[in-house]
């Protein structure tokens, strides 16, 4: 037992040193959190220990916390289209990603084109995958027929 809680201690604390677990307070320093984040991220949840999976949760919360912060505001004022586009290029997203999320790739097409709206199903799908409020991509005059 005492093994284990040392190798969790270990491993937390070797990425402690490698990348401090302080607050975010640049887009720089956000980046390369995001960096850090994805070095982790690739590798399998389950080959991770308990040290390195509550350092991922810890620079996890700190990064979102950054992003709610600075990153929401700059999408607030945005229709709902170049809301989404600006969402996508964020988090190095394309066409064909958001046709896996929402299900097809020609709906997927249609939406960035503009010649299909997103229904309440996508709204809610985007709204969870980019940690963002449904109402960001609902159009005032779609507010009525929908």
């Amino acid at each position: 037992m005492k093994t284990s809680k040392k190798i969790m201690r270990d491993s937390y604390f070797d990425l402690v040193r490698e990348f401090p677990l302080v607050a975010i307070k640049t887009e720089k320093h956000h980046d390369s959190a995001v960096a850090f984040l994805h070095r982790l991220a690739v590798r399998n949840e389950a080959s991770l220990d308990t040290g390195e999976q509550l350092y991922l949760e810890a620079l996890t919360q700190f990064v979102e916390d950054y992003e709610s912060r600075h990153h929401r505001i700059a999408v607030e004022h945005l229709k709902p289209l170049p809301a989404l586009k600006y969402l996508m290029a964020e988090n190095a997203m394309r066409t064909a990603d958001l046709g896996r999320l929402l299900g097809s790739a020609s709906v997927a097409s249609q939406i960035l084109r503009g010649t299909r709206g997103l229904s309440k199903r996508h709204m809610l799908l985007l709204a969870e995958r980019f940690r963002v409020d449904a109402g960001l991509f609902l159009e005032a005059d779609q507010s009525r027929s929908r």
